[in-house]
């Protein structure tokens, strides 16, 4: 391994260093909205990437925007889908008003004893 026998000048070095050069990144426009955006990246701006989209959120969306929009209904099949829709309706208010099971607690001697106690004083009172 070669070492240096001296030290090498600050002149020197700095001659050596002139070629160091930062170069600017390379720059393209997005395809799906113009915004500048680096060579061989995915767009900030859109998350698109050579025209298509890469983030499984804007693959969704697009695929909604592409499908075709669904043949005209008829009056019978529009009746058909408000139907099924109250339908649904109702039966979710119904799972709703279901009632609630609930535990029984154990009384406890106490309790019962409390229970007691209060039950004959308003009947004692109550018969005043």
């Amino acid at each position: 391994m070669a070492v240096p026998k001296k030290r090498t000048g600050h002149s020197a070095q700095g001659k050596r260093r002139a070629n160091w050069k930062a170069t600017k990144p390379e720059t393209t426009v997005c395809s799906n909205c113009g915004q500048p955006v680096l060579a061989h990246t995915v767009c900030t701006a859109c998350g698109y990437y050579k025209g298509q989209p890469v983030s499984l959120k804007d693959k969704a969306e697009a695929e909604k925007e592409v499908k075709k929009p669904a043949k005209k209904s008829t009056k019978k099949a529009e009746v058909a889908e408000e139907t099924k829709a109250a339908d649904a309706v109702v039966e979710a208010e119904v799972v709703e008003d279901a009632p609630k099971k609930t535990t029984k607690k154990r009384a406890t001697k106490k309790a019962t004893e409390k229970k007691a106690e209060t039950t004959e004083e308003k009947t004692e009172e109550s018969a005043e």
